[in-house]
């Protein structure tokens, strides 16, 4: 990658090394579930990084979403009926 890097390296110090990176993105990589089906193909760090931005952001949309579906679901639900005991121990 960049020879700034290699040159600012100190002895001991505890900087990460271009192939740590490299294997962090390729782990990266593996867990994006587009990318498992072209992970024979060499992509660019930057477009792994940035899918897995998008994919976080998506994650966390569905987390609202669903967190918004199960309030509305003990909203309506009986409070004492043991579904919602049940779904409320859960969530605790």
């Amino acid at each position: 990658m960049s020879s700034r890097r290699s040159r600012s390296r100190q002895p001991g110090s505890s900087r990460i090394t271009d192939e740590q990176i490299s294997d962090l993105v390729s782990k990266l990589q593996d867990l994006l579930p587009e990318a498992r089906l072209r992970s024979n193909d060499r992509v660019p760090s930057s477009r792994v990084l940035q899918e897995t931005c998008n994919y976080i952001r998506s994650l966390q949309r569905e987390v609202d979403d669903l967190s918004e579906r199960l309030s509305e679901l003990l909203a309506t639900s009986d409070m004492s009926s043991a579904q919602a005991a049940i779904i409320r121990s859960l969530l605790m």
